[in-house]
């Protein structure tokens, strides 16, 4: 019996220390940056975790080509992909320049056309958590990557970049319920958010007047307010509008333009304001 009391005496004792140690090191995170490299020297050792992950998917990609040399394909598939990103990327704000030059036809010789660069790069992991909406690339600081720097696919706006390290770097996606963009309606310039839903297909739009002039089937543009994204980039379709009594606000659904939960090489977008020679135009 006493040495029953005796383990459970020690068990309780180790617990009560491990807590304490937890609740120190918490305590510690929140109020000093001591844990800083700690968390960069483990985000750095998880790294190879993720090119070991897409090892299978890399070996399949091999087994189906390999009736032709794999050199070649890879060299192709490589220029293509990029060649067809960069031109996407380029091209996205066709749509809300023509709906920009309607509306201001009397300013036709004095629009501002900024060509944007780009830089391609490739999805090497994504969270484990479903709810937290984030992907890692295999760019860096080495390439120029910043935080806040904007990222898109080929048909819209992905999201932005909050963790750069070396090597490669972390993004959060539009559709993270943390997560809010500044979009205006291409058909007429309604301004609105567009916040995460912890859906990859799914946005909400918040703040819209049950009167707006909004329909189903509207486009949604980045509107540049804020200055986290640059102005007509493609974010969205309006998919439903529910009226409900006595709400201030129309609750809407948007389908994101981007293929956000299936892309795999994207864009890093540096605008105007972005210094990086390191860009490819």
């Amino acid at each position: 019996m006493t040495n029953v009391f005796n383990k459970s005496s020690s068990l309780l004792r180790k617990f009560l220390v491990v807590s304490l140690l937890a609740v120190l090191l918490m305590i510690i995170d929140s109020f000093t940056p001591w844990l800083k490299p700690a968390y960069s020297a483990a985000d750095n050792f998880v790294r190879p975790l993720y090119w070991i992950a897409n090892i299978p998917l890399r070996v399949q990609e091999w087994s189906a080509n390999s009736v032709t040399p794999r050199s070649e394909i890879e060299s192709d598939n490589l220029r293509l992909t990029k060649e067809s990103l960069i031109y996407h990327g380029q091209l996205q704000r066709m749509s809300d320049l023509a709906a920009e030059n309607m509306r201001l036809r009397r300013l036709l010789n004095a629009t501002e056309l900024v060509q944007d660069s780009v830089l391609v790069t490739e999805v090497i992991g994504v969270s484990a958590n479903p709810l937290r909406h984030t992907l890692t690339i295999d760019r860096g600081t080495a390439d120029g990557v910043f935080v806040g720097q904007p990222l898109l696919d080929a048909e819209g706006l992905m999201g932005q970049i909050i963790g750069v390290h070396k090597r490669h770097s972390t993004a959060l996606l539009i559709t993270d319920s943390s997560h809010a963009l500044p979009v205006q309606v291409l058909r007429n310039g309604l301004r609105s958010i567009a916040e995460g839903s912890a859906d990859y297909n799914r946005l909400n739009l918040k703040f819209v007047s049950p009167t707006a002039d909004i329909r189903e089937g509207d486009k949604l543009v980045s509107s540049g307010l804020g200055g986290l994204y640059p102005a007509g980039y493609p974010v969205g379709t309006v998919l439903s509008i529910v009226t409900k009594p006595g709400d201030n606000f129309l609750e809407i659904d948007i389908d994101p333009s981007a293929e956000i939960d299936r892309s795999r090489h994207l864009l890093l977008l540096y605008t105007s304001r972005d210094n990086t020679a390191d860009a490819v135009e």
